[in-house]
């Protein structure tokens, strides 16, 4: 199984009053390392993103801090019919024992110009294939 890793920067306005990083900037550096991670994955720089985002959760471990140094890993623990999920795990960068946060998305394939979800197109299926972290449930 590949994992995908990006580097999460921590600036200043991602802090709240207590000098932790915001609960909700977790989602943005989940959405930083997804787009991250398909820009990758995509080898047709005309391709766009064709699918939505139907849910996303996240289990804070431990506060981020300005001083964090951070990375993002990325998995694919399932890929359906017409939707897979995608798993991040925030760690810190010089000892990823340090885990700050978990989560988990699902995605849907969608056709915006007919306002449907699709089936995950094969080439998609197939890069996705490469992160898989267990067997496919075909949902």
């Amino acid at each position: 199984m590949n994992v995908f890793k990006i580097p999460i920067p921590v600036r200043f306005r991602d802090l709240d009053a207590m000098g932790h990083v915001n609960n909700a900037v977790y989602f943005t550096y989940f959405e930083e390392g997804r787009k991250d991670f398909f820009l990758d994955c995509n080898t047709d720089e005309n391709q766009s993103f064709n699918f939505i985002l139907a849910r996303i959760t996240c289990d804070y471990l431990r506060p981020v801090s300005m001083t964090s140094n951070l990375i993002l890993q990325i998995r694919v623990p399932e890929i359906g019919r017409k939707s897979f999920h995608l798993g991040y795990r925030l760690l810190d960068a010089k000892d990823e024992s340090v885990v700050y946060a978990e989560g988990e998305s699902v995605q849907v394939c969608y056709d915006y110009a007919r306002k449907k979800s699709i089936e995950v197109p094969e080439d998609m299926r197939e890069k996705l294939a490469g992160y898989l972290s267990c067997p496919s449930s075909g949902t």
